[in-house]
């Protein structure tokens, strides 16, 4: 039995009702009932984890796509990231991904090769986007 299924068994007794949807690499997926479930809502493709087991999923970058699609049916998700183990809700988890790309260029930013211009217009973008992460943070 592979960790993801052994993962998401242990998470599925623990709440029943709760859908789970995986990071796995570079894709989001969805196993077994959830799957099922999943796969007729967001017409996605049923494939085999292991003989007994189904799946479907979609790539990481259909992310806001699908979790708007799915809280509009009415469902509740889970994100599992398979690297941290750690669950969120899909609001959460993109939230924080965007967060750390946004952290992320601010790291690559190469301050000794910018013009004046280009570093006010840096800053203030950079502090327009902060102030919409601080707002969605307040709504939470």
């Amino acid at each position: 039995m592979s960790k993801l299924y052994e993962r998401y068994l242990l998470l599925k007794k623990a709440n029943p009702s709760m859908l789970y949807l995986f990071k796995n690499g570079i894709f989001y997926v969805f196993l077994d009932d959830d799957a099922k479930k999943m796969s007729s809502l967001l017409n996605l493709k049923l494939t085999n984890l292991n003989e007994k087991v189904l799946k479907c999923g979609f790539p990481i970058n259909n992310l806001s796509k699908y979790s708007s699609l799915i809280k509009c049916a009415g469902y509740d998700v889970k994100i599992v990231d398979s690297s941290t183990e750690q669950t969120h809700s899909s609001a959460e988890y993109i939230l924080n991904s965007d967060i750390k790309n946004f952290i992320k260029k601010i790291a690559e930013i190469d301050y000794n090769n910018l013009s004046i211009k280009e570093a006010y217009d840096f800053i203030e973008n950079a502090n327009k986007e902060a102030e919409k992460f601080i707002k969605i943070w307040e709504l939470k």
